[in-house]
């Protein structure tokens, strides 16, 4: 997100930075059993789905690139909201899964978040971090009036949190290349870019600047794909 800002001049005030929907890519690598794959553990296969990925990012550049050359009206002609919604829609709907699956561990949870989600998006207020926040603030009241989620357990639970470090880095693995999941992950990436003209689209109208001609596609997208 911080190289995306820099790319960008900080220009744009909001950012999230890589898509979601590369998860889906992860998933089918993750999955794959044949040839090199057979007998490869799950973490070992993660390396090359981020060998994808890099390639992804490089693919963001080579258009960028092409934007900046051909000129970011040409290109807006091609890209209306009818072509950008959809996909930003069918990302959407890739994940309707996993939101499920989280969403089944407390579904009166679940909806109080969607409520406040939908009631503050009304009244563009911040509609994510709020839903977030009051249903939190939810979650802890019936916690406290020992409240369970329907498998029995408890609704909030710090355990590990209180046995983490209070300074701690992720393990780090190195990229690993192989043509099957550069396949399975690169094409993604013209989706996302899709995605990312939507999301320039409707950051420019909510706060009524242009941010397609400044700072330029051309710079956000390069951001985005240096952030992928």
């Amino acid at each position: 997100t911080l190289l995306f800002h820099v790319c960008a001049k900080f220009k744009v005030p909001a950012f999230l930075g890589s898509s979601f929907a590369f998860l889906g890519g992860f998933y089918t690598v993750a999955n794959l059993k044949d040839g090199i794959y057979a007998n490869m553990n799950v973490n070992d296969k993660v390396a090359y789905a981020c060998g994808g990925i890099v390639i992804a990012g490089l693919l963001y550049l080579v258009v960028a690139l092409i934007f900046k050359l051909v000129g970011v009206n040409r290109v807006m002609k091609f890209l209306p909201p009818v072509v950008t919604g959809p996909i930003i829609i069918c990302i959407g709907l890739s994940l309707a899964p996993s939101a499920v699956s989280n969403a089944s561990t407390n579904w009166l949870i679940a909806f109080v978040a969607l409520a406040v989600i939908i009631i503050f998006n009304i009244f563009k207020i911040i509609p994510i971090l709020m839903g977030v926040l009051i249903s939190y603030v939810f979650a802890l009241i019936l916690n406290a009036c020992g409240v369970t989620n329907p498998d029995g357990s408890a609704i909030l639970n710090f355990a590990s949190v209180s046995s983490a470090k209070w300074v701690g880095l992720p393990p780090f693995q190195i990229c690993k290349f192989d043509v099957t999941a550069i396949l399975v992950m690169a094409p993604i990436a013209i989706a996302t870019m899709m995605e990312h003209v939507g999301d320039m689209s409707a950051i420019s109208a909510t706060v009524g600047k242009n941010y397609i001609e400044d700072p330029g596609l051309h710079r956000t997208l390069m951001g985005d794909g240096i952030a992928t």
